[in-house]
């Protein structure tokens, strides 16, 4: 059996490669390169799928997170809590306004935003949440959403790794003021280089991130404010709407894949994270935690089977963020999963016989 990869996107190309060329050469045909009717196109596609009013789509995801803060009209002096097991990039939109991020621990189960921890972080500076729908899990938005409530706070999703994942029969992306997707390679949907989505029922918003993107003009060579060049590429649009018409099946897939991992890995040794029943998650990463993980991560390679770290340093503890003055211990499950957790291989294309393989050598690991 040749090497497993942690994700084979060069499989994904092989099989609808005709698809792709196909939309490549209609965006060249339209000279739809920035921004344009393929990404307009595109953009209506995915306000359809997600089931609201409007999608907008930018050139990633950590512009589309920094558009929403920017939307909502945060700013310096302003605070906006986060959780602290996510990638930068959701850190990376508030510090971009000027705001300031409040890292906020998670679960011990779920790995997500712990609803329990945001009150005490609130003061009269906080102006949002942005819960993560990290790993393809859908946080547990209601008990967010109770707590911003109470204090006249919104609730942002991050939902760069959840593309189609249900929180009580909702997408996700649906639930909070605004959800910010990224379609990086690699994403559950993806394209070829960089893209984002903002998505919104409320049409303000997407209006003010609609002339952000666009160098802050309505009207060509008018600039009512401050912008910046952050237009999905019409390529892109194109190369979106071809893996929109196929997340679904590519969804299904994932979920199978996943399901089967939670069934039939059994080694004690190893823990998985923990799916609410009122949510459905799309595996966008099928994450464990095993105490040894440098020792695992070397004997499944050395089996032939390629793993990774999501994320091996928590957000609070990065040295871009020194200057806020967060200490190890102030977020215990972050940093347990910081230096535990281990991304196995996840994606459509993997095959029964190599996922069956990949579960044998799980259960046969012992330091």
């Amino acid at each position: 059996m040749d090497f497993i990869k942690r994700i084979d996107l060069k499989r994904n190309y092989e099989k609808y490669k005709n698809e792709y060329q196909a939309a490549f050469t209609k965006a060249c045909e339209l000279t739809s390169f920035s921004g344009g009717p393929c990404a307009d196109e595109f953009d209506e596609e995915f306000a359809s799928f997600c089931g609201v009013k409007y999608a907008t789509g930018v050139n990633n995801g950590t512009s589309a997170l920094q558009c929403a803060m920017l939307a909502l009209g945060i700013g310096a002096g302003d605070e906006v809590i986060v959780p602290a097991n996510t990638f930068i990039a959701t850190a990376w939109g508030v510090t971009y306004c000027g705001a300031t991020p409040v890292f906020v621990d998670c679960t011990p189960d779920t790995w997500e935003i712990d609803a329990s921890k945001i009150e005490e972080k609130i003061t009269d500076k906080t102006k949002a949440v942005i819960g993560v729908h990290l790993y393809g899990q859908p946080f547990d938005f209601g008990a967010v959403k109770k707590i911003a409530d109470k204090y006249g706070i919104v609730v942002v999703e991050d939902c760069a790794q959840a593309h189609g994942a249900l929180y009580e029969g909702r997408k996700v992306g649906s639930l909070g003021v605004m959800g910010c997707f990224s379609f990086y390679p690699g994403k559950n949907l993806f394209c070829f280089g960089e893209g984002g989505s903002v998505t919104s029922d409320n049409e303000s918003y997407i209006d003010t991130i609609n002339v952000l993107k666009n160098q802050g003009s309505r009207e060509r060579y008018h600039h009512e404010r401050v912008g910046y060049n952050m237009r999905l590429e019409g390529v892109n649009g194109a190369i979106l709407s071809v893996g929109l018409s196929h997340l679904d099946e590519w969804t299904a897939r994932r979920r199978e894949l996943g399901r089967r991992y939670l069934e039939k890995i059994t080694n004690p040794l190893i823990t998985m994270q923990a799916h609410p029943d009122n949510t459905e998650t799309v595996f966008h990463l099928f994450e464990i935690t095993v105490e040894k993980r440098d020792e695992f991560i070397d004997y499944m390679k050395d089996n032939g089977i390629g793993c990774d770290k999501h994320y091996p340093v928590p957000c609070h503890l990065q040295e871009a963020y020194r200057s806020l003055g967060y200490r190890e211990g102030d977020c215990p499950n972050a940093e347990y999963l910081a230096k535990h957790c281990v991304s196995l291989p996840m994606f459509p294309e993997l095959t029964d016989e190599e996922q069956e393989y990949i579960i044998e050598k799980c259960n046969e690991f012992t330091p």
